[in-house]
């Protein structure tokens, strides 16, 4: 499966590994057979000691020459196969420049190594069998994270969490397909029937199992894209003020003046971890204003794409007819009643399940932003453990599941080596998670999202 990726093995890869602004340090990485002889040749010590006799993982300061200058720098080794890469890999941390790390770059090249490609170090991981692809694509997702949910979910991908359970259901099959081609060798009639009654029970156990991992699903789906809600009302209940107030800082422009908001205004905050993206709309009411009316229907045709909808009313004043109108458009929905300005109706009586705020002095909010989370907090998104993130891992599963769920179906009324068929499909959708099964084309394609030098 990887011999055109193991014909590549035989180069020397060099790349800048802390991105392509200046900084206080940068690091220029190295790795293939031949990166410790280049190192030799234009890293030098005090004492002479050359990168190819240092003490692994210890950082050595030293001078780097190149034919435009010299630099003094650090640098550590780490020989193969205990690297990142598998292979001889080799870090020089100099002064964070552009121009002195991509100097080095250029003269590793001029002794030998070739820039890498895009992800290319962690490809090399995994083609050496260091890390399984979806802990390479764990890598991936905690680069790009913006929230610490991402963060956590691309670690425990990165630490082998799905790979461990993909792999352990590859054992499962290949055990099930040794009994199954055992039986094969005596036909007895007694001894299919009792190999077809062990298996149903196992796939059965393997598919619960593999079940309840796609149910993190959308937990996933939350974590990396987030949640939206949508603000509604009519006009001057104070959208735009809690708006602000979600965001800790003046985004929508606030007056007493009813239409303020003619139109949506979107961005985005962080609840315990989650990313969340608030739409501000236009108060809803009939208006012979044109423009007006453009903002009103666009918030209507909102309400149905948001996950989360915050219900606004005016708590100094009692419900219109404006308010229940609204409310019937929402009330299918997932939905927050809020009643805002309780600054200034403190003697009113509350409604029930009704939560009450000043957008204005901030009362209110932090209870808000909990039943906001609690709207889509799920025990998998609490308690941790493997959460699926990734479309491709996702459909993976399915698949591998759909053969396990053939087997059960049909190995009363199959023969075994039929049966065997879909528990092959299964093994081999499971190896799309691992890499194992994986073909080229779709490890190019992961791969080439890496940034350079990771």
């Amino acid at each position: 499966m990887y011999n055109k990726h193991m014909e590549n093995l035989t180069d020397t890869i060099v790349a800048i590994s802390t991105g392509s602004t200046s900084g206080a340090i940068s690091i220029v990485r190295m790795s293939g057979k031949n990166a410790l002889d280049i190192a030799d040749k234009i890293f030098f010590t005090s004492k002479n000691k050359k990168p190819s006799a240092f003490t692994p993982r210890m950082l050595e300061l030293g001078k780097i020459k190149t034919k435009n200058f010299s630099e003094q720098a650090l640098c550590v080794v780490f020989f193969a196969p205990n690297s990142y890469t598998g292979e001889n890999l080799v870090e020089f941390q100099c002064h964070g420049g552009l121009k002195v790390a991509n100097g080095i770059v250029e003269e590793c090249i001029d002794k030998g190594a070739r820039l890498a490609t895009n992800g290319e170090f962690t490809k090399r991981a995994f083609i050496n069998g260091k890390i399984s692809l979806a802990s390479a694509e764990g890598v991936m997702d905690i680069i790009n994270a913006e929230t610490d949910a991402q963060i956590r979910a691309g670690y425990d991908l990165l630490n082998g969490d799905l790979s461990k359970l993909a792999y352990s259901a590859q054992d499962e099959l290949t055990d099930l397909l040794s009994e199954i081609e055992v039986s094969f060798d005596y036909p007895e009639e007694q001894i299919e029937y009792i190999t077809k009654t062990k298996t149903k029970q196992r796939l059965i156990e393997l598919s619960n199992k593999i079940q309840s991992v796609l149910e993190t699903s959308k937990t996933g789906e939350i974590i990396q894209n987030g949640i939206s809600i949508l603000i509604v009302g009519k006009p001057n209940v104070g959208k735009s003020s809690l708006l602000n107030s979600l965001l800790a800082r003046e985004r929508a422009i606030v007056t007493d003046i009813p239409g303020t908001t003619r139109d949506t205004i979107e961005d985005s905050f962080v609840i315990n971890g989650i990313k969340a993206k608030i739409i501000d709309t236009a108060g809803i009411h009939s208006t012979t204003d044109m423009v007006e009316k453009l903002g009103v229907d666009k918030a209507k045709a909102l309400i149905n794409s948001a996950d989360i909808i915050l219900f606004v009313t005016d708590s100094s004043s009692t419900l219109t007819e404006e308010d229940n109108q609204i409310f019937e458009l929402i009330k299918s929905k997932e939905y927050i009643k809020i009643a805002n300005k309780s600054d200034i109706s403190k003697s009113l009586q509350k409604e029930p399940k009704t939560i009450y705020i000043s957008a204005k002095t901030g009362e209110g909010i932090e209870s808000l932003k909990k039943e906001i989370y609690s709207k889509f907090a799920s025990p998998s998104l609490t308690e941790g453990g493997v959460i699926i993130t990734n479309a491709r891992h996702k459909q993976a599963l399915e698949e591998s599941l759909k053969n396990i769920n053939n087997a059960i179906a049909d190995i009363d009324n199959q023969t075994l080596d039929l049966i065997s068929i879909d528990l092959k499909l299964a093994y081999s959708a499971l190896g799309e998670i691992t890499g194992n099964t994986t073909g080229e084309d779709i490890i190019d394609a992961i791969f080439s999202k890496f940034c350079l030098g990771k």
